[in-house]
């Protein structure tokens, strides 16, 4: 997905008279808006980019661990405790 280097800035009054065209620029465009208020950002508006398959801090690990047996059953070996 290619994205302008520089997002585009409205006001937010201009995005809300504007908004079905405004959101046909970020959809077909790859577009990405910053919202300002007063002169000052406050949103951003960009495309959805769907998640990758394997990406994030835990889908990265997928496949990587076997279980054994029951991993939540009694041990069959006695132990102690200290204390």
């Amino acid at each position: 997905m290619v994205r302008s280097k520089k997002p585009v800035e409205v006001s937010a009054s201009d995005l809300k008279n504007g908004w079905h065209d405004y959101l046909s620029r970020v959809a077909e465009g790859h577009q990405e808006l910053v919202v300002t208020r007063y002169g000052r950002p406050i949103a951003r508006v960009a495309p959805y980019q769907e998640p990758e398959e394997r990406g994030g801090i835990f889908g990265c690990l997928a496949g990587s661990v076997t279980v054994h047996g029951d991993i939540v059953a009694p041990l069959d070996e006695a132990w102690e405790v200290d204390g």
